[in-house]
């Protein structure tokens, strides 16, 4: 069984920056794709970004130019670097891995950004 730790998480103001860590249990390498999602109270779980085994990356509108997703396979860790926090990106963050059709799930890690 895989298991996905998320760190980093923390209490910032807004315009701060944040870093989170997601370590696999695992070779990340067996994963098609790896991605953040973050559920905000009272709200749907949304996706973040991605990361393919390739390298490739994709974005929310909400957060391209301010979030980046990046990875070290000889770590087996996938990173989030939030830059120029808002409000708004309060939440409750997942790492998430794919292999196939079959999905993994951190147990999430708090932000919250201070107005």
């Amino acid at each position: 069984q895989v298991q996905l730790v998320e760190s980093g998480g923390g209490l910032v103001q807004t315009g701060g920056s944040l870093r989170l860590s997601c370590a696999a249990s695992a070779s990340i390498f067996r994963f098609n794709d790896m991605a953040w999602f973050r559920q905000a109270p009272g709200k749907q779980r949304e996706l973040v970004g991605v990361i393919t085994n390739s390298g490739s990356t994709t974005y929310a509108d909400s957060v391209k130019g301010r979030f980046t997703v990046s990875r070290d396979n000889a770590k087996n860790t996938v990173y989030l670097q939030m830059n120029a926090l808002k409000p708004e990106d309060t939440a409750v963050y997942y790492c998430n891995a794919r292999d196939f059709l079959t999905y993994y799930w951190g147990q999430g890690t708090q932000v919250t950004v201070s107005s």
